[in-house]
């Protein structure tokens, strides 16, 4: 029976490197795999995933208006696919991540979606709310703090390197604008939850 699966975590633990581990060995055993990530992230190249430690792979793109069941559909028609991989999933709507549970009940091939959790504001992002709350299997993928903690939460840096409270949800960084900090030194550098 098939399942969602959502790997979760801040930035730079592995997410990218673990999907494409994952979808390579399912390749391995000769089933056919389908991998998708966000449109409007390019820094590695135009329908592609890639990890920090240099494994890459196509991938087919989606955006917000991308009907993902009825791409996944087609797809398997043309070819029985074994397991969808997404990344950056983040960025899915509500609408694609009910698509992704009829991909799973209808279909019957498991989704594994990997992406963060919440935003550089700790707000989750749509994808990552109603992936939490619906996903069969929930995976914290894990990551350090520089003080050796574990990082669950993802600060913005300005151009100057310091830490940023406000600005829009979505922008595009690596390391350059974005470091994981573990809830306490979140709190320090961004002021959240000091008003309570």
């Amino acid at each position: 029976m098939a399942q969602l699966y959502f790997y979760y975590s801040a930035m730079n633990a592995g997410k990218s490197t673990s999907l494409l581990q994952s979808a390579y060995n399912y390749k391995e055993r000769g089933m056919q795999v389908a991998l998708f990530t966000v449109a409007f992230d390019n820094r590695f190249g135009e329908g592609k995933i890639a990890s920090r430690i240099g494994l890459s792979s196509p991938a087919h793109l989606f955006n917000e208006n991308t009907h993902l069941y009825n791409e996944i559909a087609s797809l398997h028609e043309q070819s029985p696919l074994g397991c969808i991989f997404i990344d950056e999933a983040q960025f899915l709507s509500k609408a694609q991540v009910q698509q992704c549970l009829r991909v799973v009940d209808e279909l019957d091939i498991p989704v594994l979606a990997y992406g963060l959790r919440t935003d550089f504001q700790a707000q989750t992002f749509e994808g990552s709310h109603y992936l939490l709350a619906w996903a069969d299997k929930l995976s914290e993928l894990k990551t350090v703090c520089h003080c050796g903690r574990k990082a669950n939460f993802v600060a913005r840096l300005n151009e100057a390197g310091d830490v940023i409270a406000s600005g829009e949800q979505i922008e595009i960084g690596g390391n350059e604008r974005y470091v994981s900090l573990c809830r306490k030194h979140f709190t320090e550098k961004t002021g959240f939850n000091r008003d309570t």
